[in-house]
């Protein structure tokens, strides 16, 4: 690792702004945020990946991977997020190194080729270069080379130098935001601005969340002058610097660039979230608060409220039918950031128990939250391992597990359904509209008649027959159902 990466992720570790670093001693801050990963182990995905998924949703830039084939093959596209545009970003642009290439140098000058044919053929706003572990390993410079193809082509190539080795995915998405602020935020002036201009940082419009509160937004006049990286454009990001206000979505990663923003141009920021009914209007309720103190129009905090008086009552009339069909129920959240809280208080909303959350990624805040929402810290939940997850399942007598994709095998193991409410996900939860969303699914998976049908003990042992032999068409039936075995890593977990 050079020495520019090296003090690079060591300021990412001593970040200020971040409250679980605030409470550790110096020596502690020097070991980092996590454990390093361990070559073969099942660890989430690396820095690269990290960097990789913070900004490639934005969505008219170029990005282009100087690597082997496979590290720009095997990470594309990993998320669902959304776009109102240009579908740039859904190209996957490579320099397919080869052995010859790195054994012969070839590597910055194949890479400069490739930002000079990207440019004649797309001439995009901008082309971002992700340096990965081969190119890093090598020596190859791709700032350098950044610089020159940005003189001679007048199209600015940004060096996001995060490669994969640099530690886990939630550092490369900090290293990503850090890569913005130093060569992309406040490169250029806005044509317009307005009291009521904000930031959005750390949300990725998911399957369209974005657009389910976008119109709210649109209706008090608060326009997204800036996002990292909903939606994006290049030129939104460059901007950023003129928003009166920065709403920090997923903190745990990008709350560095948050504190950064505020020192170097003093936007104010405030975390929130759009899950739930609640969280919804009071992150509106904020965002109005802290623009007025900035000086946009008084009156746009009565306006704020009128808002969300009819919107919580159009959500709750549409949710009416649904509550005696979910309510009681029991539930299993195991997520990440702030989905961690937010997603429990949704819940708690319609009259659900959440018997336990994770907190793994989230911030001390976080945990803060949760403890105020669930009472204590008894169903707050570090690290699970499959075996664990199946075990609380079966223990907390669960009647849904809400996760990301990972866990899914874990629920149909336990006859238990799953809905998944991580990056992979097919429908948006976002919003007024997005929990009623997320109740019909709560209501579609935990009624489905399926369940009982599986649940029932097998016709040929029936209660009191003893099991009857195995056979070639009808295998016995085992008496409990052996929970999964361990996994290399029991850490490996899906982001926020």
């Amino acid at each position: 690792m050079s020495d520019a990466l090296k003090k690079t992720v060591q300021e990412a570790f001593n970040e200020p702004g971040c409250a679980t670093n605030r409470a550790k001693s110096a020596e502690a801050r020097k070991k980092g945020c996590a454990k390093p990963l361990t070559p073969g182990a099942a660890a989430g995905g690396c820095a690269f990946d990290g960097a990789m998924i913070t900004l490639q949703p934005i969505v008219d830039v170029a990005h282009l991977v100087h690597a082997p084939l496979a590290c720009g093959g095997n990470s594309w596209d990993n998320r669902g997020s959304a776009s109102s545009g240009s579908m740039l970003y859904k190209t996957g642009f490579t320099t397919d190194l080869t052995e010859l290439d790195i054994v012969m140098g070839k590597g910055e000058a194949k890479l400069y080729a490739a930002i000079r044919e990207i440019v004649e053929t797309h001439a995009p706003p901008a082309v971002f270069v992700y340096a990965t572990c081969v190119t890093a390993m090598i020596g190859d410079d791709i700032a350098a080379v950044c610089k020159a193809a940005t003189e001679a082509f007048g199209t600015p190539a940004i060096p996001v130098d995060v490669p994969g080795y640099a530690g886990s995915k939630n550092l490369g998405c900090k290293l990503a935001g850090e890569m913005m602020y130093r060569h992309v935020i406040g490169t250029v002036e806005p044509e317009r601005v307005t009291d009521c201009d904000i930031n959005i940082i750390g949300d990725y419009n998911l399957n369209g969340e974005l657009w389910q509160i976008k119109p709210l937004l649109d209706r008090l006049g608060i326009r997204i002058l800036g996002s990292l990286s909903a939606d994006a454009r290049y030129r939104q990001v460059a901007v950023m610097h003129r928003a009166r206000v920065t709403m920090l979505v997923c903190s745990h990663a990008l709350i560095g660039l948050a504190r950064k923003m505020e020192d170097s141009w003093g936007i104010p920021f405030f975390e929130g979230s759009f899950y739930g009914i609640s969280d919804t209007s009071e992150a509106l309720r904020t965002m109005c608060r802290m623009l007025v103190e900035r000086g946009a129009p008084e009156d746009l905090i009565e306006r704020c409220e009128a808002l969300i008086a009819e919107e919580e009552a159009k959500a709750r009339t549409a949710l009416a039918p649904y509550r005696p069909r979910v309510e009681g129920r029991r539930v299993l959240l195991y997520t990440g950031g702030h989905k961690s809280w937010s997603v429990v208080s949704a819940l708690q909303e319609l009259g659900i128990e959440v018997v336990g959350t994770s907190v793994r990624k989230a911030t001390e805040t976080d945990k803060a939250r949760v403890i105020r929402i669930m009472g204590d810290e008894t169903h707050m939940y570090e690290n699970m391992a499959p075996k664990d997850m199946y075990a609380t399942l079966k223990a907390a007598k669960a009647d849904i597990l809400m996760s990301g994709a990972r866990s899914q095998f874990v629920a149909l193991k336990a006859r238990t359904p799953w809905i998944d409410v991580n990056q992979e996900k097919h429908e948006p939860y976002a919003g007024y509209m997005g929990m009623v969303d997320l109740v019909r699914a709560i209501d579609r998976s935990v009624n489905n008649p399926v369940w009982e049908d599986v649940r029932r003990p097998a016709p040929w042992d029936g209660p009191g027959d003893a099991p009857r032999p195995a056979t070639g068409l009808r295998p016995a039936a085992a008496p409990e159902d052996p929970a999964p075995g361990p996994v290399n890593d029991p850490k490996d977990f899906e982001d926020c």
